[in-house]
């Protein structure tokens, strides 16, 4: 039995369909992340009548009304997003969201004499040869005569007979064709997911968080329209809270919503640490609130799929819309999300850059809001959320696909006390081996983004540590300000001798220190260097580091895990003394790890 047709439809119906509704595309509300020259070669395309190729769409499944009919779904658009957003700006004049999340058109040029599309910009702006915004000659409220004539009174050397027919094939745009290709509504999930695998020349894995959107977007009849905004809108001002002004401005009857009520306090919010993007916040309402962690599962439930019977019934749809904006509330709640932020900052994650892993931060939440519905401690709370991300990025635990990880996961929190499943995965996964053996091997890496060094420098923010042979200034605050990572062992020196940057740019080289001690330090090896600053300090005269005493120098170089044999060390050395650090980083982490 075929489980799809392949229609060929004028553009211009396709377009009906995204303004009517009968194609869900959410995307138009989401940052467009074409830039505007594929735009314009598109339309060139189509102007040439070349292939763009095929638009997927999947009817949603039929399901059972309280009537005891069946509905009739919206088109699911599951590929061609992209190119269809793109038909919408450049053919009707609608506004994008852009990558900065700001809201404009995309204006495409037309040159009826040289045939050529181009981008809109202020030297077309001032050649008359140019129709400076398609969208207006195919909206087809100006005649083709009327259009021919009006270019030719600007331009009356131009070939009269070859400017109308540019034209002509301008407008028709709309008229050409493009092929659709339609699903049928009582494939599941999982089968959609395999057709446009084989389908997709590319190969491209569906991404289910687009999928799951489209399903929310096309519901009207539980909110799902509404809910998409607030996941799009809440990402928005999370990253602009200037975005606040164009909800108001520009859509009214969402700012009466409980919703936009729940998120109003992002509009004076300058946190970034956590920036989620709409996957992010479906990801963590969904498997906080369903005790699933499949987004496959989530828009099969929403389309009211029944696993036990593999029917579909409109309660289950109307309870999981539900549940979901449930989630989202719990989401966005500004005491949830900022009690979040501390505690991961508790932990010495204060800044972005310390954080490689939105997997591990998004089930953090997860986490946090799981524990909170069964009523543990907060004290609690508060230990397990910040224990369970350090292992999260120690282990790489939602590396790469996480969906299953969360799956097992949320089931094993919801089933069993949090802290019996804990020390089970302590002692399986962080056991002595790991921390004398595995981390120390993990330390030896030039990858400065290495999630094993990220914890090391929280270890060292918890902790209040100074930085290298600093006085008074913490590791934190090189951190927030932007400060460097430097070399103990000089990077220049290790060149002149030789050493290519994979050694010499070994992370257990790496400290952080203030600009101007490493000016001081210069290229001078660490037997040098520390010379100067062991006799600065006996003459009280302290020109490259502001440390008083022995006793300062020693717990500095404690603090930041250098062994204290460095000060005699050379060239000769510099081996030996990696394998020391990383002893002693590894030691730190450990360390740090059982005190939260």
């Amino acid at each position: 039995m075929q489980k799809y047709s392949v229609n060929q439809h004028l553009i211009e119906t396709l377009l009906t369909w995204v303004k009517s509704g009968e194609i869900a595309i959410p995307e138009i509300q989401r940052p467009f992340v074409w830039d505007s020259s594929k735009v314009r070669d598109l339309m060139d395309s189509l102007y040439q009548g070349f292939p763009v190729g095929y638009v997927i769409a999947w009817r949603n499944p039929n399901v059972r009304l309280k009537d005891g009919s069946m509905s009739e779904g919206k088109k699911i658009l599951i590929d061609g997003q992209q190119r269809v957003t793109a038909l919408t700006a450049a053919l009707l004049g609608e506004y994008v969201i852009d990558k900065t999340y700001q809201r404009v058109k995309i204006k495409i040029a037309f040159n009826p004499i040289l045939e050529k599309f181009e981008v809109q910009n202020p030297a077309i702006l001032k050649d008359h040869t140019w129709i400076p915004n398609i969208a207006e000659a195919v909206s087809g409220e100006i005649s083709i005569l009327k259009l021919v004539r009006n270019y030719l009174a600007v331009n009356p050397e131009a070939d009269e007979d070859l400017v109308e027919r540019a034209f002509t094939n301008l407008i028709n745009i709309p008229k050409k064709q493009i092929g659709i290709i339609e699903l049928s509504h009582d494939l599941d999930i999982e089968t959609v997911t395999e057709i446009f695998i084989r389908i997709n020349s590319k190969g491209v894995v569906l991404s289910q968080a687009d999928f799951a959107m489209s399903k929310i977007a096309s519901n009207t009849e539980y909110q799902g329209n509404v809910l998409r905004k607030a996941i799009d809108y809440f990402c928005h001002l999370a990253i602009s809270p200037e975005f606040y002004k164009h909800i108001v401005d520009n859509d009214p009857e969402f700012a009466k919503t409980e919703f936009f009520a729940k998120m109003q306090w992002l509009k004076s919010e300058n946190e970034d640490l956590y920036d989620p993007e709409y996957t992010d916040l479906i990801r963590v309402a969904f498997t906080s609130q369903f005790n699933r962690g499949r987004l496959s599962d989530l828009v099969s439930l929403l389309s009211g799929r029944n696993f036990e019977t593999r029917s579909f019934e409109d309660s289950i749809a109307e309870q999981s819309f539900e549940k979901l904006k449930q989630g989202v509330f719990n989401f966005i709640n500004e005491t949830h999300f900022k009690r979040f932020i501390m505690i991961i900052k508790s932990a010495g994650f204060i800044s972005p850059k310390l954080i490689r892993s939105q997997n591990a931060l998004n089930f953090a939440y997860i986490l946090y809001l799981k524990l909170r519905e069964l009523g543990v401690n907060s004290v609690h709370i508060e230990s397990y959320v910040k224990r369970w991300f350090v292992y999260s990025v120690l282990t790489g635990r939602y590396s790469g696909s996480p969906e299953s990880v969360f799956d097992f996961d949320i089931k094993q929190i919801h089933n069993r006390p949090f802290d019996e499943y804990l020390k089970e995965k302590e002692e399986g996964e962080l056991s002595e081996a790991f921390w004398n053996a595995s981390l120390p091997q993990s330390l030896d890496t030039s990858v400065a983004s290495s999630p094993y060094f990220n914890v090391f420098l929280a270890s060292q923010v918890k902790a209040n540590d100074r930085g290298f042979l600093s006085k008074d200034v913490l590791v934190g605050d090189l951190i927030s300000l932007r400060g460097d990572i430097h070399h103990l062992f000089p990077r220049d020196f290790l060149k002149k001798n030789g050493l290519d940057r994979g050694k010499y740019n070994q992370i257990a080289n790496y400290v952080y220190m203030q600009s101007e001690i490493n000016i001081k330090v210069g290229n001078k090896p660490p037997k040098e260097y520390f010379e100067l600053v062991t006799s600065q300090i006996a003459s009280d005269n302290r020109l490259v580091s502001g440390l008083a005493s022995q006793e300062e120098l020693l717990a500095n170089l404690k603090a930041n895990c250098v062994p204290a044999e460095i000060m005699t060390m050379g060239l000769e050395d510099y081996q030996d003394f990696l394998v020391m650090r990383r002893k002693l980083m590894a030691q730190k982490i450990k360390d740090y790890y059982f005190s939260l």
